[in-house]
């Protein structure tokens, strides 16, 4: 499954709320940076607890949109991802190896709490792409 992932500067609730209400949209799931398992590795600082870290947005029957607070400022024109769900984890690192080549890893491709494999990475053209196997 291929879906547009919006990437946000703090603003990605009153975002969603503002698509919501454009579209007649559902708010299929919000998760907050709050809800995390405590993590040594990873902490959230009180002023972090209630931004979106994953978000769903059912706007058409069948078309959906991502979301989340980033945590890397944002410029203008990088706020959109290329979601990509695959079902191999060997799929999801073949492709990984070709995208990461000459570009940008934001998050490595690595066992998570919610999925097998999950990661974020710019390729030399500048497009961003989040892999999740699940």
């Amino acid at each position: 499954m291929i879906t547009p992932y919006l990437m946000f500067n703090r603003e990605c609730d009153e975002a969603f709320k503002m698509y919501q209400k454009a579209f007649d949209g559902e708010v299929v799931s919000m998760q907050k940076y709050g809800d995390l398992p405590p993590n040594p590795e990873f902490p959230v600082s009180d002023s972090e607890k209630d931004l979106v870290l994953h978000a769903q947005l059912k706007l058409t029957e069948s078309g959906f949109i991502y979301g989340s607070d980033s945590n890397r400022d944002l410029p203008e024109g990088a706020k959109v991802s290329i979601s990509v769900e695959l079902d191999s984890e060997d799929r999801a690192l073949k492709a990984w190896e070709v995208l990461k080549e000459g570009g940008s890893v934001y998050m490595d491709l690595q066992p998570t709490f919610f999925a097998k494999l999950h990661g974020s990475v710019q390729d030399k053209y500048g497009v961003t792409w989040m892999f999740t196997v699940s």
